[in-house]
C-alpha cells in the first residue's frame, strides 16, 4: 500500500482526534473573536491549505456573518506593503507552519495588533510561533508529498470553530458524525477505483463544484495533478458556464462533486447539460436523481445530518472520495503518487 492511499484510510481518526483535542482550544479562541467583533477575516494559505481557506470564505460567511478575504501573500513579503489590519483577525493556515510567506503574513498581521490564529499540524513551527494562538490538526508524520489527512483536519479545524462561534449544536453533532462517514466511504474504495481506472489515457479534465463545495473541487483537481499531471481544472459550477464550458466537446471528461443542499439542484442541471453535449459525467452525490444524470456514477452515503448542518460538512466527506479517485488514476497510469516529480513535502515561497 503506498503512503498515499495509508493516510487517506487515516482520515477518520485523525479528524475525530483533531475535533476532540482541540474543542476546548477554539472554544477560547471563538471567545476573543466575538469580544473583538473583527471587521473582516483575512485568511493567508497557498496550495491545498488555501483550498481549506476557500472552505472558511464561504462556511464563516454563510454560518457567522463573517466576511472573509484570501491574503495576498506576496503584498508582505514582495512589496513589502502591509494592509491596514488592526480591526481584523487574520488565520494563517500550513501544514507545516514554515511556508515563509504565509508566517510574515501573520508577523506582521500581529505587530499591527490584529489577533491572529495559525492552524497547522506544527506545534513547534514557525507560524505557531508567529500566532496568537495554534489550532493543531492532530494528524501525526505525513509522508506521502501530495497532503490528505492534514487537508480533511484543516476542514475539521476551521469547521468547528465556526460552529463555536455561532453556538450551534446542530453543525458541532455533525462534525462528530463525519468520521464514520469518510469510514463508509473507505469501505467503497474499490468500486471509486474501479471507477477511475475507466479515465487513465486522459490529457484534461474539468472538476466542478459549488458554494461550500468549491473547495472539494479546487482539491480533487489538485489531487489529481499533483499525483496524474494531468490538466485538472477547477471550477465554480456558476463560473465554468461564463465561458469555460466551451471546451466541453463529446468525451471530455467532467467530475461534478454534488451533495445534496442549496447547490444540488444547479450541480443536477450542468450534468445534464453537460451530459447532452456529450460529456463523460462523473458524478459524486448520494442523491439519486443526480446519479442518473452521471455517465459515471459515484455513489456516496447521506448526509450526516439534514439541512444545512450537513452540506456544511459535505466537504470533508466527499474529498475523501475525491481522494480516492485521484490516487486510483494515479496507479492506473503507472505512476508513484507518493513521489510525483518535481515536488518536495515542504514547499517554501516568498
Amino acid at each position: 500500500m503506498t503512503y498515499m492511499l495509508e493516510e487517506i484510510y487515516e482520515q477518520p481518526e485523525a479528524v475525530g482526534r483533531t475535533l476532540a483535542a482541540e474543542r476546548s482550544r477554539l472554544a477560547q479562541v471563538a471567545a476573543e473573536i466575538r469580544r473583538r467583533d473583527p471587521a473582516l477575516i483575512l485568511i493567508a494559505a497557498r496550495g491545498t491549505s488555501d483550498n481549506a481557506a476557500t472552505y472558511a470564505k464561504y462556511l464563516w460567511a454563510i454560518k457567522n456573518g463573517l466576511p472573509v478575504a484570501l491574503a495576498a501573500p506576496a503584498v508582505t513579503t514582495l512589496y513589502q506593503a502591509t494592509p491596514r489590519l488592526r480591526d481584523a483577525v487574520v488565520v494563517g493556515i500550513s501544514q507545516s507552519g514554515e511556508s515563509t510567506d504565509i508566517v510574515e503574513v501573520v508577523r506582521a498581521a500581529r505587530a499591527q495588533g490584529a489577533y491572529t490564529l495559525a492552524v497547522t499540524a506544527g506545534a513547534s513551527s514557525s507560524l505557531a510561533a508567529a500566532a496568537d494562538e495554534t489550532a493543531l490538526c492532530h494528524v501525526g508524520v505525513e509522508r506521502a508529498v501530495a497532503a490528505t489527512k492534514t487537508y480533511t483536519a484543516q476542514l475539521a479545524v476551521l469547521g468547528l470553530l465556526s460552529a463555536l462561534l455561532a453556538g450551534d449544536g446542530e453543525l458541532l453533532a455533525a462534525l462528530e458524525a463525519v468520521p464514520e462517514a469518510m469510514a463508509a466511504v473507505l469501505r467503497s474504495a474499490d468500486n471509486i477505483a474501479e471507477r477511475a481506472e475507466r479515465y487513465r489515457q486522459i490529457g484534461a479534465c474539468a472538476v466542478l463544484g459549488r458554494g461550500l463545495n468549491y473547495c472539494t473541487a479546487m482539491e480533487v483537481a489538485l489531487k489529481i495533478k499533483e499525483t496524474s499531471y494531468v490538466v485538472a481544472d477547477p471550477y465554480s459550477g456558476a463560473d465554468f458556464q461564463h465561458g469555460p464550458i466551451a471546451i466541453v466537446e463529446p468525451g471530455f471528461p467532467a467530475l461534478l462533486i454534488a451533495p445534496p443542499g442549496r447547490t444540488g439542484p444547479d450541480m443536477g442541471d450542468l450534468a445534464r447539460k453537460l451530459h447532452s453535449r456529450g460529456a463523460e459525467t462523473i458524478v459524486f452525490s448520494s442523491e439519486a436523481d443526480l446519479l442518473d444524470a452521471a455517465t459515471v456514477s459515484v455513489p456516496l452515503p447521506a448526509p450526516v445530518a439534514p439541512g444545512l448542518a450537513g452540506e456544511a460538512v459535505s466537504p470533508l466527506v466527499y474529498t475523501v472520495a475525491g481522494q480516492l479517485f485521484a490516487h486510483a488514476l494515479c496507479v492506473a497510469r503507472g505512476l508513484d503518487p507518493d513521489h510525483p516529480r518535481g515536488l518536495k513535502k515542504v514547499t517554501l515561497t516568498l
